[in-house]
């Protein structure tokens, strides 16, 4: 392995990219797959497209800044309406995101392969290989491309340059799909989705920027950044978000008291199971 310079390594991706001639990048609006489109559009001009798969895992306001760094970038985007929860995804098996993954991606192949297009492009990194990941199976039998890692691209890496090219994602926090607040084995619908997404939401417009609001059955459990828990330390702000939350259907709101961090959800199984999940 070559250790080069971040410089190096987005001349490598750019090669990389160029050489596939067209391709499609399955685009989420995060810090990754944004960087990716703004590299493919540099890499292959109008022959670079971006495809968003639009289902209730994905928030509005993700697909809303997908269409912003879209429009920003000049690549061709294209939204695919995915209205159903797949049974095996609904089910939520710890292989919840092999079987997502392979959903998803089979989906944006087939857009693909309308406009002329058999590569297909995802924005997983170097990080993402010392995560629990089940998602990168399906796309390695899907024969899906992952230039950044292919480049060896850290998050780190993806962050700077995204920042050297004025790309509002470069601070973005880190995100996973909604279907990653619901504990393993507890049933995926799009009534508990909706209310995780409008939980999450609510604590954003107060101001909070990493965060997750975990569903466990009725209760909904709060993370967020260890530095910004002390905003909680107020007794007449801890009764605004419990009152907010409780109006979106759960019926207890509670604090985890060591902050966010990953892989928070897999306590319950993950001393059986050595391995962390990226969300």
């Amino acid at each position: 392995m070559i250790n080069l310079s971040v410089d190096g390594k987005y001349g490598r991706l750019l090669e990389l990219i160029a050489e596939k001639g067209s391709a499609a990048v399955a685009f989420s609006g995060g810090v990754d797959s944004s960087f990716l489109c703004y590299a493919a559009r540099k890499a292959l001009g109008d022959k670079a497209m971006a495809i968003t798969v639009v289902s209730p895992m994905l928030p509005k306001s993700e697909i809303d800044c997908a269409r912003r760094v879209a429009d920003k970038v000049g690549i061709r985007h294209v939204l695919i309406e995915e209205d159903e929860i797949d049974e095996e995804v609904a089910a939520n098996p710890k292989e919840r995101c092999y079987f997502c993954k392979k959903i998803e991606f089979g989906s944006i192949l087939d857009e693909a392969k309308k406009h002329g297009i058999r590569t297909v492009l995802d924005g997983s990194n170097m990080d993402d290989l010392a995560d629990y990941r089940p998602g990168l199976k399906a796309l390695a039998e899907l024969e899906i491309f992952s230039p950044l890692r292919a480049a060896e691209l850290t998050k780190a890496d993806i962050r700077e340059l995204s920042k050297r090219f004025d790309l509002p994602t470069w601070d973005k926090p880190a995100f996973a799909c909604l279907a990653s607040r619901i504990p393993y084995g507890e049933r995926i619908d799009r009534e508990k989705l909706s209310r995780v997404e409008k939980a999450e939401d609510a604590l954003r417009e107060a101001g909070f920027r990493q965060m997750r609001v975990r569903s466990h059955g009725d209760i909904a459990r709060i993370e967020v950044a260890p530095e910004e828990r002390k905003r909680f330390f107020d007794e007449d702000f801890l009764d605004s978000i419990s009152k907010k939350l409780k109006s979106f259907g759960f019926l207890y709101v509670a604090l985890e008291l060591e902050g966010y961090s990953l892989g928070n959800l897999n306590r319950a199984w993950k001393k059986k199971e050595p391995v962390t999940n990226g969300n």
